[in-house]
């Protein structure tokens, strides 16, 4: 795969604050990289820098084989940008701000209606072309900003945030449009504080902490590499006595709550056959079983020591 993003020891102050710390990573063409980190992190203001919005104090990249500090408009040219909050305009219509678009990215007048018009299709948001951006709900206003950063048909998209504030039917919809642009082989630079939707769209993910990166790989290899002891889990019939909890803590660290179980084993074969048979010699049916892998989620935790559940506390509390 060869690489369409790559960052040498790009470096942010502001001031005496260091928020983008020798940050170097490879991107590669196609491909949809999660960027992760708690509020404060360094992720937005990485993206500021790629996209020309900010000047790096050290280091630099290259976005689609042009140098952010020296080519920024060949950059720009190649770039679609979907920030957190909107970029449009409320009293524009749906049609007038993505034409608005298409010539600020200096779209050929002869090719604008085409490309807008087929946008309109493609985000199902055809019958609100003349709809005020502003009377739109937020998922249709997602879809609107998502279309005006491909207008001019970019070979990256940086997408800060994309599904924040967005209600659970309008963020299925947008993730399923991130996949979509993967399939046409358009790099995708996602940040998300929702780190089971890293987890499902991600081919890698970089963790960002303090400026610094902490880990780069897949999110399967991350999960791996936080991996305890295996954990059973069974929905039984009824609680549970203190009896057969001692009979399985011979095969492993077993707790309940309510009549749903778990045991912490090295081997899980020996665990379950416990459990069938101290079911059965209770008369208690085992209602269903399985074992559960660690997560994208444990493992964020692991290295940053912030739960996702505190990061969107703190981002709803910033607006």
């Amino acid at each position: 795969m060869k690489d369409i993003i790559v960052l040498k020891g790009l470096t942010k102050y502001y001031g005496n604050v260091l928020a983008v710390d020798h940050v170097s990573l490879n991107i590669g063409e196609g491909e949809v990289f999660g960027f992760l980190g708690p509020n404060g992190a360094g992720k937005t203001t990485t993206i500021r820098m790629l996209v020309g919005l900010t000047t790096p104090s050290e280091g630099t990249a290259t976005v689609a084989g042009y140098d952010i500090r020296d080519e920024i408009v060949e950059v720009k040219r190649r770039v679609g940008v979907v920030p957190e909050t909107s970029n449009l305009y409320d009293e524009l219509s749906v049609w007038d701000n993505l034409l608005f678009s298409s010539r600020l990215y200096h779209v050929p007048k002869s090719e604008r209606a085409d490309r807008i018009h087929s946008l309109l299709e493609i985000f199902n948001i055809k019958e609100r072309r003349n709809t005020k951006f502003g009377k739109l709900s937020k998922g249709l206003k997602r879809r609107v900003v998502i279309a005006a950063a491909l207008v001019h048909q970019p070979r990256i998209v940086f997408m800060d945030e994309p599904t924040s504030g967005l209600d659970v039917v309008s963020a299925i919809s947008l993730r399923k449009l991130i996949r979509e642009l993967r399939m046409e082989d358009i790099t995708v630079f996602l940040t998300t504080h929702y780190i089971e939707e890293a987890d499902q769209l991600s081919d890698r993910v970089a963790i960002i902490v303090k400026g610094r990166i902490v880990t780069v790989d897949t999110p399967e290899n991350i999960k791996q590499s936080i991996r305890g002891a295996p954990v059973l889990e069974a929905h039984l019939s009824q609680i549970p006595d203190e009896s057969m909890i001692h009979e399985l803590e011979k095969t492993g660290r077993a707790d309940y709550t309510g009549n749903k179980l778990r045991i912490e084993t090295e081997d899980l074969t020996r665990a379950l056959e416990s459990l069938l048979r101290s079911a059965s010699q209770r008369g208690i049916q085992v209602m269903d079983i399985n074992t559960l892998h660690p997560s994208l989620e444990e493992a964020f935790v692991g290295l940053t020591g912030v739960s996702p559940e505190l990061m969107k506390i703190e981002k709803e509390g910033r607006r």
